[in-house]
């Protein structure tokens, strides 16, 4: 074993009792002691163990000095371990991939989904993804509606809404009405929240109307798609008073909390530099998503589907199922993943919108009639904070390299789990390196989030997001969905009051981060953030 300090949520402890180092009923403790014994070997083992013991009380200082705790989260949070409150009635508009999780998340997996969850644990005992469904908290809702302007996916909603297999599945529920406008839904009375996981053109529109009618909204990322659709759908959602909350999930994460933790205890010293990559090698994180063999302009309503879009262009099923390949209906890499790594180092570090962004790429690899770039970065400056944040992302390269906070007494990388390394040159940590209490050498700090076993992925877009917190994460070493997590807290401020994790302000800075991205890219330019005129310049 290591003598870094090396944090596993749900790891057994080196002094329980059990048969794994000499059979039932016989501790690792009284191994050692017999080892201890033997003469010539014992005295070995005890002047290991006494550089064990020093190494150890050297760890607990510097952890003491620091200021951080040695755990993650010891148990689910409050709006997951106490009984959810009254029930509520939840609207899907949009069930696409992302509205497919979040009901699923929410208690409602379809039918098709769980025979298939089935089938992957038969073929791997290591896919814990049925298990880790079916283990959720009841939250207490119902799904009276659904809206999607593709007919198949509409009827895979009213399907879940049903389904048998679910968290607290005992009780008898209706099956959801479907239906064909949006507006439709908020105007029924038979909703009190929505989902809105519709392409990012029609965030705005869906939100304003919610919340102009006092239904609460859980939107997805990116928050819109345009500089002017931000500055009203806040105000709308500020004026509403409803309970907002836009689908970061990784704010859930149990590496991001820590990291947070390390950012706020000052161990970093003065950050300068934040380094951020999404890297991804696959056609479909590329966005070349399935074309479903039943979509047709019979199946699919295009005029409505486009009637948000910036431009009209004929019924066209790469652009209805590959829709975030063009500006018409997103922002690309801006809105989709850069929103992601920047809503991260905006909870961890609490920058905000930069004062000035500069972006640049090109489509280098996908030559398949997109308009928005598969390589892409953006250099964002906060001179007030004396740091500059750098992005960079390719979908022809799985070099993935996650967050980089670069400070003058350490540096911390934050993926799947996170490391702090002391730096040569540190001025805080300058004796303690002089005097061998910091091996440079070794992190000083290293967090991982605890599970027992390898949980299975079932392919690479899977493991990218496994390994950005996105799908899962761990309280008190129980593997639980972010997504799920998210929701929940949703819900408990819809009926308890508070304030979301990804409130309404968080999300003003991230929708005008992100297009202060595509901005600049678009118009091949620095561009600037007008604090007082609230306008990008």
């Amino acid at each position: 074993m290591s003598d870094e300090f090396v944090t596993r949520r749900g790891g057994t402890d080196d002094g329980a009792e059990g048969g794994e180092a000499g059979g039932p009923g016989i501790s690792r403790r009284s191994v050692l002691k017999a080892l201890v014994s033997i003469p010539v070997l014992g005295v070995f083992i005890a002047a290991y163990l006494d550089r064990r013991a020093v190494e150890q009380a050297k760890r607990r200082a510097l952890l003491d000095e620091l200021g951080v705790t040695e755990t993650g989260p010891a148990v689910i949070e409050n709006a997951i371990s106490r009984p959810p409150g009254s029930r509520i009635r939840l609207g899907i508009i949009g069930y696409g991939y992302q509205g497919e999780a979040l009901a699923r998340f929410a208690g409602f997996a379809s039918p098709q989904w769980v025979e298939d969850a089935r089938q992957r644990r038969r073929d791997d005992p290591r896919d814990k993804d049925l298990e880790t469904y079916l283990a959720q908290a009841d939250l207490n809702v119902d799904i009276t509606g659904v809206c999607d302007v593709f007919d198949v996916r509409a009827e895979l909603a009213v399907a879940a809404s049903t389904v048998a297999d679910r968290p607290g599945g005992d009780r008898a529920v209706r099956p959801a009405r479907r239906f064909r406008r949006y507006t439709d839904m908020l105007e029924s009375g038979e909703v009190d929240a929505v989902i809105i996981a519709t392409p990012d053109h029609w965030h705005a529109r869906q939100s304003i109307d919610a919340a102009n009618m006092g239904i609460h909204v859980y939107c997805e990322k990116c928050m819109t798609r345009t500089e002017d659709e931000t500055h009203a759908m806040y105000d709308a959602v500020k004026a509403s008073g409803i309970a907002f909350q836009l689908g970061h999930q990784n704010r859930m994460s149990e590496s991001h909390q820590k990291a947070r933790e390390v950012a706020e205890a000052g161990i970093l010293g003065p950050v300068t530099l934040i380094e951020a990559t999404t890297n991804r090698n696959d056609p479909w994180g590329a966005w070349v998503w399935d074309i479903h063999e039943k979509g047709n302009p019979d199946t699919i309503d295009w005029e409505q589907f486009q009637a948000a879009a910036a431009n009209r262009v004929p019924f066209s099923l790469e652009r209805f199922f590959r829709w975030r390949c063009w500006y018409d209906y997103g922002t690309g890499l801006s809105g989709d993943l850069l929103s992601h790594e920047y809503d991260v180092v905006n909870m961890i570090a609490g920058l905000g919108i930069p004062k000035s962004t500069s972006a640049s790429g090109g489509i280098y690899h996908f030559k398949d009639g997109r308009d928005v770039p598969d390589v892409f970065q953006a250099v964002m400056e906060y001179p007030e904070r004396d740091l500059t944040l750098m992005y960079s992302a390719t979908l022809a390269n799985s070099n993935y390299r996650g967050l980089v906070f670069m400070g003058h007494d350490a540096t911390m990388r934050v993926a799947g789990g996170l490391s702090v390394m002391a730096d040569g040159s540190s001025t805080r940590f300058r004796d303690k390196i002089d005097d061998g209490t910091i091996d440079l050498t070794r992190p000083m700090f290293t967090y991982r989030p605890g599970f027992r076993g390898i949980d299975a992925v079932t392919s690479a877009t899977a493991e990218y997001f496994a390994s950005r917190g996105l799908l899962y994460t761990y309280r008190g070493g129980q593997r639980v969905s972010a997504y799920h997590l998210m929701l929940a807290e949703w819900l408990d401020v819809i009926r308890n009051g508070g304030q979301t994790s990804c409130d309404i302000e968080a999300g003003f800075e991230e929708a005008i981060t992100s297009h202060m991205a595509t901005r600049s890219y678009l118009e091949g330019r620095r561009v600037e953030w007008d604090p007082a005129r609230r306008r990008i310049v």
